[in-house]
């Protein structure tokens, strides 16, 4: 196994052994593995290897090649095997030839872990049966539904669960790289790597802070959907359960069996999420906290905020920082 890559470790040092494929994410093995190099840097002793299933080079989801040190076979034992991730693995079955490679190193290392969509190599090679585990919020619905005896996490930026661990897409690889560097080597180390690579030591929210604004297909009761139009297109108005059954001329129970039903939600919860995802855009666009909170129904910025943290982890200010738009700060200055 090559050190050169990341750091001549020496014979006590840990093998880090990525797994990479055709069609891989550049950003799934850089990420980690610089947090490793760094630590190594640092005074943490790491080495880093590359396999592939065929031992040979792979091509990377940006067109890059990527040379490996060989097969999984030929990787002495790991400390901790890194499965990266990739658009394939969630658009078609997982090759024979990696689950293999990943149930090969999966036998002799102390842990195993997956960046993003590498939880469908893991979970194809049976290594998250009965186990929690996440992977980026786009493909979450499909691990769950295609591996029922995996506990889907959607919303954690990563899970740990009995030595294997698995995270949410590219940079949350790196959030678990550097949890990785704590377990190994405490805080005060991976604080400084944190610091060098600029990141948050641990970053505050979930997934449910990137994902897209709620998706939702249009119900079928016909009274159902003039109250889903409603809430959409109004989201300031009054929606308790109530008033939304009688715009329709249903009883509040009816309405709530009929949301549970198809939308597998309650009047409160939809209205919610509705009035959420208003916010959201909204604060993206460089709307201000009190103007947000009362066009999209929340009616004081203090139910906004608790809503916001409740459901996102992070305030309304913090949520507009983070996903602001970026034309202000592109604008030139102007001389008075």
């Amino acid at each position: 196994m090559s050190g050169g890559r990341g750091g001549h470790g020496g014979p006590d040092a840990r093998d880090i052994v990525f797994v990479v494929f055709d069609g891989v994410k550049m950003l799934d093995v850089t990420g980690p593995a610089e947090v490793f190099a760094d630590a190594h840097r640092f005074g943490a002793r790491y080495r880093l290897g590359y396999v592939s299933p065929t031992g040979m080079p792979v091509r990377t989801s940006v067109g890059l090649r990527l040379p490996v040190d060989g097969a999984a076979e030929s990787a002495p034992d790991p400390d901790t095997v890194i499965v990266a991730g990739g658009d394939v693995l969630a658009e078609r079955p997982v090759a024979p030839d990696l689950v293999g490679a990943v149930r090969e190193l999966a036998a002799r290392s102390r842990r195993v872990v997956s960046i993003c969509t590498g939880s469908f190599a893991l979970a194809a090679a049976g290594l998250l049966d009965g186990r929690r585990a996440t992977t980026h919020w786009q493909h979450a619905s499909l691990l769950a539904r295609t591996r029922p005896l995996v506990r889907v996490e959607p919303d954690a930026l990563f899970v740990e669960d009995d030595g294997v661990f698995t995270s949410a897409g590219v940079s949350a690889g790196i959030d678990l790289a550097l949890a990785l560097l704590e377990q190994d080597h405490g805080p005060e180390l991976t604080r400084t790597v944190a610091r060098d690579l600029v990141m948050f030591m641990q970053r505050p929210g979930g997934q449910s802070q990137f994902s897209a604004t709620l998706e939702r297909r249009p119900p079928r009761t016909p009274s159902l959907r003039t109250v889903v139009d409603l809430v959409a297109a109004r989201p300031d108005l009054d929606h308790s359960a109530p008033a939304l059954a009688a715009r329709v001329g249903v009883s509040p129970r009816q309405l709530t069996r009929m949301f549970a039903t198809e939308l597998q939600s309650t009047p409160a919860r939809f209205v919610e999420q509705v009035r959420l995802d208003h916010a959201r855009a909204l604060l993206a666009d460089g709307h201000g906290v009190a103007q947000v909170a009362t066009r999209s129904g929340f009616g004081s910025a203090e139910t906004m905020r608790r809503t916001f943290v409740n459901r996102l982890g992070l305030s309304p200010s913090q949520y507009r920082a983070r996903f602001g738009t970026t034309r202000r700060g592109a604008e030139p200055r102007r001389t008075p």
